[in-house]
């Protein structure tokens, strides 16, 4: 049956990429591969022209359109490395094009998406998501001229992103048992899928997407496109609203299963490769490493890839990254504290209930008009998260009078 994306299609796509976009490597990695008791692949798309594998879709669309299509310039809407695609194949084909990207994409993409696109493009920010960008974006191509490249929903923007598939294939001297890619509105999924369902069919085909925005896995339970309507946009590259409607039909039918990871496990895997491996992968790009451990019973002794989706990670977001990480793996808490206002009070709580091996990495006071109490704002941080029990415990020995606010989304959002 014709599921819209061809084989065949996807290498005429490798040729025409052949000199745009990097044939990247796929690389064993030692340290997951002890750890998992497993061999770990990871696909470097990282490492490509744009630092994403997403120039592969966008410049496989517009070679794929005809000069008197492209004679208006292209349009897109992006949170980032699909811009980046759309902007490099503007300057290489000479095609102008208008890029529509969401007012809270990292200032180093959207610094990215100029410096690719040169005086071809032109980027306008709009709206908080991907999908008010896609809307503004979808509204000026019925107002004005010019060809709209999908960052997912296309079958040539598919084909183009299913030469990941045919990369690690090809590369591959060994049987793949597990393949895991990230999710977003699916292209990726649908193009890599198509590619291993026809040439590596007992491969598992593992989809990964964030907990903050399960968008395909609750599409596929709801048999349906289902739209979402509040996702967390931590993990920019992936977090959508609602899957593709081709997407969805090809992927649906195609993928052993679909993993959804906490952002604040994102992080933490994003600090692991940074430290360990010296590779700088953006959220949406350490998505499928991050989900390894949710399988870590099944890969044992299995070979497993890894796609490593992007790189384009910004610097101003690491502080961000790092406060994610200590929370998910309960190393940072943060409680509101009333000190008896008296003098020695602080200083019985430094020494009686937290001792040496806890740090206070966070300290706002306000003295109150009441002369009994003043409340105070305090983080703490623990060396292993194993400290946290008895840390409660010593604190309701010396009566000391607190709210915990980890476990309160709203207090905590707008505390801290």
């Amino acid at each position: 049956m014709n599921n819209g994306i061809e084989l065949e299609n996807i290498y005429s796509a490798a040729s025409r990429l052949k000199n745009v976009a990097l044939k990247t490597p796929l690389m064993l990695n030692q340290n997951l591969s002890e750890k998992f008791q497993a061999n770990i692949y990871l696909k470097r798309e990282d490492l490509q022209v744009v630092r994403s594998y997403k120039i592969r879709g966008a410049y496989n669309k517009m070679a794929s359109l005809s000069p008197e299509e492209l004679q208006n310039g292209v349009v897109c809407a992006s949170a980032g490395n699909h811009a980046q695609g759309v902007a490099y194949a503007c300057r290489k084909m000479g095609v102008k094009g208008i890029i529509f990207m969401p007012t809270t994409t990292p200032a180093q993409k959207i610094k990215q998406v100029k410096m690719f696109g040169k005086e071809w493009i032109e980027v306008r920010l709009t709206g908080d998501t991907y999908d008010d960008s896609f809307d503004a974006a979808q509204i000026y191509v019925k107002e004005n001229a010019g060809v709209f490249v999908h960052p997912f929903d296309d079958i040539q923007v598919m084909e183009g992103q299913g030469t990941v598939g045919l990369e690690i294939f090809k590369d591959a001297d060994f049987k793949i048992d597990y393949l895991l890619f990230a999710i977003g509105g699916g292209g990726l999924a649908a193009g890599v899928s198509t590619v291993f369902k026809n040439l590596s069919p007992k491969s598992k085909l593992i989809g990964v997407e964030p907990l903050g925005s399960p968008t395909m896995k609750v599409s596929i339970e709801n048999k349906k496109v289902t739209p979402l309507e509040h996702i967390d946009k931590f993990v920019d590259g992936a977090a959508v609203k609602k899957a593709g409607t081709l997407t969805y039909e090809i992927v649906k039918d195609k993928l052993d299963d679909i993993l959804l990871v906490p952002e604040g496990k994102v992080c933490t895997t994003i600090l692991q490769l940074y430290n360990e491996e010296a590779i700088v992968a953006e959220p949406a790009g350490a998505l499928s490493v991050a989900a390894l451990d949710a399988i870590k019973d099944k890969i044992k002794g299995k070979n497993v890839v890894c796609i490593i989706g992007g790189g384009n990670n910004d610097i101003t977001r690491t502080e961000e990254i790092k406060e994610r990480s200590m929370l998910f793996e309960g190393l940072k808490h943060y409680f509101i504290i009333r000190f008896l206002q008296r003098s020695g009070a602080f200083k019985e709580f430094l020494e009686e209930v937290l001792g040496p091996t806890v740090d206070i990495v966070f300290f706002e006071y306000s003295k109150k008009t009441s002369r009994e109490r003043g409340p105070a704002l305090v983080g703490i941080e623990l060396s292993k998260k194993e400290e946290f029990p008895e840390l409660i415990k010593r604190m309701e020995k010396a009566n000391v009078q607190f709210t915990y606010i980890n476990d309160k989304p709203d207090l905590f959002e707008f505390l801290i």
